[in-house]
């Protein structure tokens, strides 16, 4: 992989996601019926760091899921039951769907039909490390760590330390990837 240039380095992915931990209480006015759902790959690993960032703040723990939105993609690479994982009831709660890029925001459709499927929660509000903008759907995150501008040839490829062992997040200028990094 050619890395064009490092947006985030271990210690500004930490710094983003405490501002999205702390932003997400404070819209929410604190972690009460408060549930975070990560989209797999990235996704599972930020919602965690996030609800650990919360409890530390709020000293509850924030219930955490996963979600595969295989089945719902739109674009010819759905099918299957998916891998998803949410141990808890949706319905009434406060829902934060993280994810770890937001680029067209045809995930975060199918997320959130896959979330509609699976309970109705009370509100769905979206965090995402890093916003590289092009979207194709009507879909804004509430929570950003990081507004990047991306040029449609570039590749903004997030490293996350429990599957890749390093964690950042760069730029690159192909479509070559390392294996197992989110290229978005």
């Amino acid at each position: 992989m050619a890395e064009k240039a490092l947006i985030l380095d271990d210690k500004a992915m930490s710094r983003a996601v405490s501002r999205i931990s702390y932003e997400i209480i404070e819209r929410n006015k604190g972690a009460d019926d408060l549930c975070i759902i990560g989209i797999l790959r990235r996704g599972p690993e930020i919602a965690q760091r996030i609800a650990g960032k919360i409890q530390q703040v709020e000293g509850k723990t924030v219930p955490v899921g996963y979600l595969d939105i295989t089945p719902y993609r739109d674009d010819g690479r759905g099918g299957g039951k998916g891998n998803s994982y949410i141990p808890f009831a949706l319905d009434g709660k406060r829902l934060v769907l993280v994810d770890d890029v937001i680029y067209t925001g045809r995930s975060v459709r199918a997320a959130i039909d896959a979330i509609m499927a699976a309970g109705r929660p009370q509100c769905i509000q979206l965090a995402v490390l890093v916003d590289r903008g092009h979207r194709e759907l009507p879909i804004r995150p509430d929570f950003v760590g990081k507004n990047l501008p991306t040029a449609r040839d570039e590749n903004v490829c997030v490293m996350i330390a429990e599957r890749d062992g390093v964690d950042k997040v760069v730029i690159t200028d192909c479509a070559e990837k390392s294996p197992g990094a989110s290229v978005q």
